[in-house]
């Protein structure tokens, strides 16, 4: 299991879970596969921002390989 917070261990195609902004209170993770990253900087301590393949934007918690 990959860091999460660590922009370069993801690239689009890769299955990763996610936190939707609106289950950042529950932490419900969202499994997809990442379509873009969102997020600019090298690292993010609360995981790199994506946007799934459905449309869905979150960041991510779990890199699954």
């Amino acid at each position: 299991m990959s860091d999460g917070t660590v922009r370069s261990n993801i690239k689009p195609g890769l299955k990763v879970s996610i936190v939707l902004k609106m289950d950042q209170r529950t932490g419900a993770l969202t499994e997809g596969v990442v379509a873009d990253i969102l997020t600019n900087s090298p690292t993010h301590p609360h995981g790199i921002k994506v946007r799934l393949a459905d449309g869905q934007v979150g960041r991510v918690k779990v890199i699954h390989r």
